[in-house]
């Protein structure tokens, strides 16, 4: 009798969690790195110089224990296929301490970058994607320190209805201390908009994302057409001279809401933390 009981609630939690989880796509597998592609500065194309990117006891590992010293190689491990419209999960933690000879602002910084160039497109020497990047920041244990900003290398974006052309802009966030997990949400509608969210809240959003502005270096050229939308493209994770960890990163794709906009609405409502 016991037994027949345990199976149906075995059946029913089952059924549960399928019903969370569908539709969902875990970008990172936990096991290995088979769906994802390297570039790190001064290197070609999946040379993972010193095994800076990794995967151990099922979490994604930045680490810099094989280097001698920094050299300004920024890094960034691409997901196999672009994106337009979804939902965006990472689970991040700032973990040790930075390498020496990395920039001070480098200190607990890490980030996903959005509607990015792909790493095949990218110059031997190129610093980072053309991309438009969330950036994740950690605490010091002290000072006020937001996460989930936006960084524009070679991309700019309209913020209440107006081109905003600064590299950086905060967002509205707490500061997250010490080694904790962080779970960030981002929502990609294509051109059209673009949300941070931490524990059920938007902190920060933009809209009409599009090629232009500076602080990119060593690309080419031809593939930097200023002022084009920016509809679609790669997500890369970044390396940056301070160990991160990440044991979550997955999609919820939209595409095929993105012409009804009561369906999208429902699945957004659905899917997002409250």
């Amino acid at each position: 009798m016991f037994t027949k009981y345990i199976t149906i609630a075995l059946l029913l939690i089952s059924t549960t969690c399928s019903a969370q989880t569908k539709g969902w796509i875990s970008l990172f597998n936990g096991k290995d790195l088979n769906d994802w592609k390297v570039k790190i500065n001064g290197h070609p194309l999946n040379d993972n110089y010193q095994n800076t990117f990794r995967v151990e006891d099922q979490v994604l590992k930045v680490s810099y224990d094989g280097y001698k010293e920094w050299n300004e190689r920024y890094g960034h491990i691409f997901y196999k296929k672009p994106f337009s419209a979804y939902v965006l999960v990472v689970e991040y933690r700032f973990t040790g301490d930075q390498i020496p000879g990395g920039p001070g602002w480098a200190f607990r910084n890490s980030g996903a970058m959005l509607h990015s160039q792909s790493p095949e497109s990218m110059e031997l020497n190129q610093d980072f994607p053309i991309s438009l990047e969330t950036q994740f920041l950690g605490g010091d244990g002290k000072s006020n320190r937001s996460t989930l900003n936006l960084c524009t290398p070679g991309t700019n974006v309209f913020l209440n209805g107006k081109l905003f052309t600064p590299h950086c802009v905060n967002s509205t966030s707490k500061t997250y201390h010490g080694d904790q997990w962080v779970r960030a949400e981002i929502v990609v509608l294509g051109d059209s908009l673009i949300q941070h969210r931490l524990e059920g809240k938007t902190v920060f959003e933009y809209t009409k994302p599009q090629i232009g502005g500076g602080n990119v270096a060593n690309f080419n050229a031809s593939l930097k057409m200023d002022g084009q939308a920016l509809k679609e493209g790669y997500i890369s994770l970044q390396s940056e001279s301070h160990p991160v960890e990440f044991r979550k990163v997955e999609l919820f794709d939209l595409k095929k809401y993105m012409n009804d906009q009561a369906k999208l609405e429902k699945v957004l409502d659905k899917i997002l933390v409250k």
